[in-house]
C-alpha cells in the first residue's frame, strides 16, 4: 500500500507530537514552521523530511496529499482554505475555524473539491470516550438526565483565545458527540483576570432539544488540574477522569427509585461501583489513523468536519453569550 505523503505546518505545542505520530503511519514529506530554528531541531529528527518557512512551496508540491495545520488557532481556516484550494486533504487541530461562517466555508470547499477536512477532536479518538458512548447508546445508564465537565488548571494562561475556545472545544466535542444532538439554548459567564478580553474562566450552560442539559467548567486559574467528565443517567451515572492512571472510566449503580408502595415519594437506590478495563492506545494515534484511512477512501470523508461544524456553532453562540454577559 503506498503512503499518504503528509506536511505538517506548525512545530510549537502540539505539531511535533502530530509530527511523530505521521512520520510513524504515513510519509511525512514536508515539515513548515516559520521559524528556521525549529525547523533545524525537528529536521534532524526527521531527516527525510523537505523542511520549508514556506506554505506556498509545500503547497506546490504535486505529490503532496494532505496538510496537517498545527499552528495557532486564529489562523486554521486561512491555512486549511488555502490547503484545500490546492487540492490537498486537511486535518486541521481544532477549532477549524473563529466562526459557523469559516468552519461552513471549510466544508464546502472540501465538498467541492472532494477532499477529506477533518478537525482535530482527539478525545473521541480517546478509548474512555468510546465506553462512555456505547454505555450511553446502549441503554445501560438509563435516560440521560444531564451531563458536566471539569477542565481545569493552573496555566497553560493564553493570550491569543480565551478559555471557552482553548478548553472548552475538547469538552463541547464530547457532550455533542455523546447525546448526538445540538442544544436549543447555550448560555456562557465568565471573566478576564489577567488579560483583558481574554475571559481566564468560564461557565457555560447548554438545553438540548431532548430536554437534556450540560454545564462545562473551565479555568486556567484554579488550583487544581482536573480532566472530568460525568453522565447522569436514570439507572447509572458514569463518570470519564483523564487524570486517574488507571482506573479511567467508573460505573456508578447510583439513581433515583420511587416504589410502588409509597405516595410519589423519591429515594435513591445504591448498588454496586465498577470500573471497566480501557485499552491504552494512544488517542493521538487512532485520530491519525483514522485521517489516513479517510484519505484512503474508506468511509465518510466529511462526516467529522460536519460534526466539527457543530462544535463551532456552539461556540459561537457561548461567545455571543459571553460577550453580552460581559458588557
Amino acid at each position: 500500500m503506498t503512503k499518504v505523503a503528509v506536511g505538517v505546518v506548525g512545530l510549537g505545542y502540539w505539531g511535533p507530537n502530530l509530527a511523530r505520530n505521521f512520520d510513524d503511519l504515513a510519509e511525512l514529506r514536508w515539515i513548515c514552521d516559520a521559524s528556521p530554528d525549529v525547523l533545524e531541531r525537528y529536521g534532524a529528527r526527521y531527516a527525510q523530511a523537505r523542511r520549508t518557512t514556506s506554505f506556498e512551496e509545500l503547497l506546490a508540491d504535486p505529490e503532496l496529499d494532505a496538510v496537517v495545520v498545527a499552528t495557532p488557532a486564529v489562523t486554521h481556516y486561512e491555512l486549511s482554505k488555502r490547503a484545500l484550494e490546492a487540492g490537498k486533504h486537511v486535518f486541521v487541530e481544532k477549532p477549524p475555524g473563529m466562526s459557523g461562517a469559516e468552519a461552513d466555508d471549510l466544508l464546502a470547499a472540501a465538498e467541492t473539491g472532494g477532499l477529506v477536512l477533518m478537525p482535530g477532536h482527539i478525545l473521541l479518538y480517546h478509548p474512555a470516550v468510546r465506553v462512555v458512548k456505547a454505555l450511553v447508546d446502549s441503554g445501560e445508564l438509563g435516560e440521560v438526565f444531564c451531563v458536566y465537565s471539569n477542565r481545569q488548571n493552573l496555566g497553560k494562561i493564553r493570550t491569543d483565545e480565551n478559555a471557552l475556545w482553548s478548553l472548552g472545544v475538547h469538552d463541547l466535542s464530547v457532550v455533542l458527540h455523546l447525546l448526538d444532538e445540538e442544544p436549543s439554548e447555550a448560555w456562557a459567564h465568565g471573566n478576564s483576570f489577567l488579560t483583558p478580553g481574554i475571559e481566564d474562566v468560564v461557565f457555560c450552560y447548554l438545553r438540548f432539544p431532548s430536554g437534556k442539559i450540560a454545564h462545562m467548567h473551565l479555568s486556567w486559574l484554579d488550583p487544581h488540574k482536573m480532566r472530568r467528565l460525568t453522565v447522569v443517567g436514570r439507572e447509572k451515572m458514569v463518570v470519564f477522569d483523564d487524570m486517574e492512571l488507571e482506573r479511567k472510566v467508573t460505573i456508578y449503580e447510583k439513581g433515583p427509585w420511587q416504589p410502588t408502595d409509597t405516595y410519589g415519594e423519591w429515594q435513591t437506590r445504591t448498588g454496586d461501583i465498577f470500573s471497566p478495563k480501557v485499552p491504552s492506545d494512544e488517542p493521538l494515534r487512532l485520530e491519525c489513523q483514522h485521517f489516513l484511512e479517510l484519505v484512503r477512501g474508506e468511509g465518510d470523508p466529511l462526516q467529522a468536519a460536519r460534526d466539527g461544524l457543530a462544535v463551532v456553532r456552539v461556540c459561537e453562540q457561548l461567545q455571543v453569550s459571553l460577550v453580552g454577559a460581559l458588557a
